[in-house]
């Protein structure tokens, strides 16, 4: 592991569940992520996942697709319907890229797989901290073809910002609630239309209602 990776992470994030039903795998995935977290959580299945987030949400979920009862992207679905905004990233053996895909359009923040995990994994998260999406870079491509649409790259704030855009607060009132200037707001309004590739109010909430960035 990176000390560049390490120091990254270690600064910022607290806690991170791991969903995995094969236990020797997510041992390993514990044993990479433990110096870089306070807290590293084990569940064996979806409704596992679920029933942790729900408890104590977590920073960041690592997580398997394919497990007992609910897959991962079903408790991810889940999650998001609750409103709980932290990033999921997928770690699999699924190497189609319709499936990335449908994680990404889903909401993941990330896909990996298990034959590249490692320092791959950590390189990605740290991406992924600041927002980024990340796809193994073999499917990378694909995916974002069969999503249908590009994996935007806003960050937690930037999407807070949407929320409050689309219940009707204009700029002076979303910075109040968010204790930044104006000018702040406005400019991350600004990266978030170019993203999102329109030029108006109306049509940015139109746009990221469709592409679900905006939680209901």
């Amino acid at each position: 592991m990176s000390v560049m990776c390490e120091r990254s992470l270690s600064t910022q994030f607290r806690r991170v569940v791991v969903a995995d039903d094969h236990m020797l795998v997510a041992q390993g995935i514990e044993r990479l992520l433990t110096d870089t977290f306070a807290t590293v959580e084990l569940v064996a299945s979806g409704e596992q996942l679920v029933e942790s987030v729900r408890r104590d949400p977590p920073d960041v979920v690592v997580a398997d697709i394919s497990m007992p009862g609910m897959s991962g992207i079903d408790a991810m679905r889940l999650m998001r319907g609750e409103g709980y905004a932290m990033p999921f990233v997928f770690l699999t053996m699924h190497d189609e890229s319709s499936v990335a895909a449908e994680a990404i359009r889903a909401g993941a923040r990330g896909y990996i797989l298990k034959s590249s995990a490692g320092d791959e994994l950590m390189r990605a998260l740290v991406g992924i901290m600041d927002g980024q999406t990340y796809v193994t870079p073999t499917l990378a491509a694909n995916a974002i073809v069969c999503s249908g649409r590009p994996a935007y790259t806003l960050t937690e704030k930037q999407l807070r910002i949407l929320e409050y855009v689309a219940l009707g607060l204009r700029s002076k009132q979303i910075a109040y609630e968010l204790g930044v200037s104006v000018r702040t707001i406005e400019s991350h309004k600004y990266v978030i239309m170019q993203e999102l590739g329109v030029h108006g109010t109306l049509e940015l909430v139109r746009k990221a209602e469709q592409e679900g960035l905006i939680r209901h």
